[in-house]
């Protein structure tokens, strides 16, 4: 929350104007307000209404948080949690429950075996970087940039680096019977 208190308003008014080298009668004579409220307003005899704060604000070149020392509202950036492996790390999109769920993954080249497994559900798989090897029943395909696989995960599948680079990739899991629905090109209206 904001400091409100009128001097430590007064305080963050006075060390503004100052850093812009204004005196009180520029400020005046920029904003309509009175020397005097000026003077009031900077030593904290008085509170500063929003219609001050906003003029003063725009004299000034700054922020309303500035002007009364908000506190940051933080990093705007999302920071996803990865969870690590021994070959890799898979990173959640989203945070829903039940339905459609999409994780980014970096997989490391280890030396595995294939070990296919399955599962409930259906995966959409998208390739971002590098090579992916999937093994999905008798298959045994590589991917590369820009590549999909989508399968039914009761089918025993394994995925891991083709070759000794990583692999990044984009995985979206549904319930069982849940299909990506992809389209090439609008539909025409009718």
């Amino acid at each position: 929350m904001a400091n409100l208190d009128p001097e430590a308003v007064g305080a963050r008014l006075r060390t503004v104007r100052t850093r812009r080298r204004m005196t009180l009668a520029e400020v005046s004579g920029d904003t309509g307000i009175s020397v005097s409220t000026l003077s009031r307003l900077e030593s904290g005899a008085r509170r500063a209404t929003l219609e001050l704060l906003v003029s003063l604000a725009r004299t000034y070149r700054v922020s309303l948080d500035e002007l009364v020392d908000a506190p940051a509202t933080g990093d705007p950036r999302v920071n996803l949690k990865a969870t690590e492996y021994p070959h890799g790390s898979v990173i959640p999109l989203t945070n829903r429950v039940g339905g459609p769920r999409a994780f980014k993954m970096v997989l490391r080249p280890d030396g595995r075996e294939p070990d296919p497994r399955s599962h409930e559900g259906y995966d959409w798989v998208y390739v971002l970087d590098g090579r992916l090897r999937l093994v999905l029943a008798e298959h045994d395909v590589v991917l590369g940039v820009g590549e999909v696989a989508e399968f039914d995960t009761r089918t025993p599948h394994w995925f891991g680096c083709a070759d000794e680079r990583p692999v990044e990739l984009l995985s979206i899991m549904g319930p069982q019977g849940e299909r990506m629905h992809v389209r090439a090109r609008p539909r025409r209206a009718t």
